[in-house]
């Protein structure tokens, strides 16, 4: 009965004074709304960094062949390294322990035409297996198979972005499409991939989503080399049975490709699983030093609370000189107090929540921002207000329950 009462006084006390009492919520408004809103950014980037490093395979382990000037190339290839070839990919497999499988492919940038339409496109020659390595899958039509492999079919199967450049909204399959002076039957069209960053080194260089895919055996007997010196091959994927060991795996490998490459430096070798932990741990740091700006906000408005309450004892010394006078406890006082502080957060914590969704589902629809709001921002947010309305209030509350009732009531 006493608990009710005391929220029915709080809530009285914020009708009476609006605007004070506004102002005394706003920095729990933003300080809530600030929370919600960097953790669903945060949650966001965690989300497509999960993504994009899928893509690539967090069992796998990537080794690329070096973007090399000529000049640089025509070096290594005098000091014996031939790049990357299939055989390197033959030792790695009979050598390592614990590899499930290789996807070796070859690369060539080159011009995609369909009709008056035209978009630079990277073409990748590839194997069946890459389908099982990668997470590769099409939205249309179906992916390069066994069959269009060994027959060296001219068939290809495009990457999202490039399928709408060049087909708009028509469906692209069984059509064809002109790569540079030859023409590939389109048999699938890719799904969306997450785009790449600078922390995967030469793949940032590449929209995954306008790549093209030819079988290996067409690319190699009909697409021709960039220059004499270029390697055999642009990637090897090496698909492990778990990631438990992929540093170690990456270490021998790393030794194994220097004895064959002659000490060049050739070639780079990308861990997946290792960039996306890093990215976590990064990204860790990065949500928490949001979180610990937004929650600024909230200790600001907990020092607001309790000034506006320490001013509200100074206003209230008669009432609570009367109410002490008829029988009222310190105890009471001091519930009464804290309650209202609490009162005023809750109110100012709800709003700022329905504040702070609107700001993230805003930055998701106006920007290139992708949010991901989750039940535990809102409850960190709301649940930090709460607590910040009680700290604060204690000290204002304690205030008003030590006051002698005689000296209250003579004040004025």
């Amino acid at each position: 009965m006493q608990f009710a009462e005391n929220i029915n006084v709080a809530a009285l006390g914020l009708i009476d004074h609006k605007v004070r009492s506004f102002l005394t919520m706003l920095g729990i408004i933003f300080g809530t709304a600030s929370v919600i809103a960097m953790i669903s950014i945060g949650e966001g980037a965690k989300k497509q960094a999960i993504a994009k490093y899928q893509d690539l395979g967090i069992s796998n382990i990537i080794i690329r062949d070096k973007d090399l000037s000529d000049k640089e190339l025509e070096e290594v290839r005098m000091k014996f390294s031939q790049g990357l070839s299939l055989k390197d990919g033959e030792v790695i497999q009979k050598i390592v322990p614990g590899v499930e499988d290789i996807a070796p492919q070859s690369e060539k940038k080159m011009e995609a035409k369909v009709g008056d339409k035209s978009s630079k496109a990277t073409v990748i020659g590839i194997t069946p297996s890459v389908s099982k390595i990668l997470n590769y899958n099409v939205e249309n039509g179906v992916f390069i198979n066994q069959d269009h492999y060994t027959r060296q079919l001219k068939v290809c199967v495009l990457g999202s972005n490039i399928a709408h450049e060049l087909f708009s909204y028509n469906n692209p399959v069984g059509q064809s499409v002109k790569l540079e002076d030859q023409w590939f039957e389109v048999v699938g069209v890719m799904q969306t991939k997450a785009l790449f960053t600078e922390t995967v080194g030469e793949l940032a260089a590449r929209d995954l989503n306008n790549d093209v895919y030819i079988p290996l055996s067409t690319f190699n007997d009909r697409i021709p080399k960039e220059n004499r010196f270029a390697s055999e091959i642009k990637q090897l994927t090496v698909k492990f049975n778990n990631s438990e060991r992929l540093v170690e795996s990456a270490a021998v490998i790393r030794s194994i490709l220097t004895r064959h490459h002659f000490n060049n430096d050739d070639f780079s070798i990308i861990v997946p699983f290792e960039l996306l932990k890093q990215e976590e741990r990064e990204r860790r740091i990065y949500n928490l030093l949001l979180a610990s700006i937004a929650a600024i906000s909230l200790i600001v408005g907990g020092i607001g609370i309790m000034n506006i309450m320490l001013a509200s004892v100074l206003e209230r010394t008669n009432e609570i000189g009367i109410r002490r006078a008829i029988g009222g406890r310190k105890a009471d006082i001091m519930s009464q107090f804290v309650t209202e502080a609490v009162v005023i957060s809750i109110t100012g914590g709800i709003i700022g929540v329905i504040l702070g969704l609107s700001f993230s589902l805003g930055i998701s629809f106006a920007t290139d921002v992708k949010t991901s709001i989750t039940l535990y921002s809102v409850v960190i947010a709301f649940g930090f207000s709460v607590l910040v309305g009680i700290t604060f209030g204690y000290l204002p509350a304690k205030k008003a329950a030590n006051l002698k009732p005689i000296e209250s009531i003579r004040h004025e």
